[in-house]
């Protein structure tokens, strides 16, 4: 990058981190108690109330974190999805990582409810199952980019009815299964964020040095084989990690759709299509998207409280059909 681009990247990383830590401010001081902005600021200096110390340690704080984790996450395996497929219309809850994610939490729940890290297993082997899906159609089937996402929601449907039927067989399956299967931060706790925390953590590290490799990819197949780049291996790789971020954000949010969709366009919108920057602004930018819309959620209507799934999706669906009328037109290419 040149100087200026240096200089403007640095600037929105700024603006991006300030945003972010005012959110989670905002989502630490707002809810239907009486805890407020002063008793955050008590909190922090070890001065709080016992009320105060209670309300935050045991549910904002685990609910903003847990915001943070997976709007970071899930934008970033939308990054990855969108940039190895080449398909600005594909995310993770398109293509069906979420909804096999969600499947496999509800299969291993039922088979070990009481083992540890079985919800961040079942998430995981889920997510990549279904990444290896699409991995598959697009290499096999020369799918376009449409018809990547109509299959992949055709395994979202097929998905969802697997997640519906074990709901009724085993309506105790898993605890706020409502809540999970429309994707709610509602009751997380600390201990639940620990494994999938981790593996976020890790899995953002791994995804921040990949701009360089989907770069390459962008010049297509032909142009990242003459530059000695393993096209199909690179695609996999990259898939698998995406899968992991999606899984683990899935684990213990449920299906909350459409960041991944959205988060990334934004960021090219205002950074560019260098995929080096979108993946490092990327993940900051779905922490602020899913905090702010869980913020909102919880705080509009209270003490009645909207799953922050149901929020993405009215921001999200929209989107994404502004995003097929503009891919009809040829307005959407693998740059947009």
């Amino acid at each position: 990058m040149t100087d200026c681009a240096r200089h403007r990247f640095g600037t929105m990383l700024l603006v991006l981190l300030l945003a972010l830590a005012g959110v989670v401010f905002a989502g630490l001081a707002l809810g239907s108690s009486s805890i407020g902005a002063s008793d955050v600021v008590a909190y922090a200096t070890g001065n709080a109330s016992d009320m105060a110390v209670n309300v935050l340690a045991n549910v904002r704080v685990p609910r903003v974190l847990g915001g943070v984790l997976a709007g970071a996450a899930l934008a970033e395996a939308g990054a990855l999805i969108q940039a190895t497929l080449n398909n600005p219309l594909a995310s993770s809850n398109i293509i069906g990582v979420n909804a096999g994610s969600g499947l496999f939490v509800l299969l291993f729940a039922c088979v070990a409810p009481h083992a540890l890290g079985v919800s961040a297993a079942g998430a995981f082997v889920g997510a990549l199952a279904s990444a290896l899906l699409v991995f598959f159609v697009s290499l096999y089937a020369g799918a376009s980019r449409l018809t990547i996402v109509l299959a992949g929601m055709a395994l979202t449907s097929i998905f969802t009815a697997g997640m519906n039927a074990i709901l009724i067989f085993n309506p105790d399956a898993y605890v706020n299964s409502s809540g999970f299967l429309v994707g709610s931060l509602s009751g997380v706790t600390a201990s639940e964020l620990v494994i999938p925390g981790c593996a976020i953590c890790v899995g953002l590290l791994v995804a921040a040095g990949q701009g360089t490799r989907l770069n390459i990819l962008s010049l297509g197949d032909e142009g990242a084989h003459a530059l000695g780049l393993n096209v199909q291996r690179t695609r996999l790789i990259l898939l698998s990690l995406a899968a992991l971020l999606a899984g683990a954000a899935v684990s213990f949010a449920g299906l909350i759709g459409f960041v991944g969709l959205v988060v990334p366009h934004i960021v090219r919108f205002f950074a560019g299509h260098d995929n080096r920057r979108v993946l490092l602004l990327s993940p900051v930018a779905g922490a602020i998207v899913v905090c702010a819309c869980d913020t909102v959620a919880r705080t509009l209507f209270a003490p009645f409280e909207i799953p922050v799934g149901i929020c993405m999706a009215l921001i999200g669906g929209p989107f994404f059909i502004y995003l097929i009328l503009r891919s009809r037109k040829g307005e959407v290419d693998g740059r947009s």
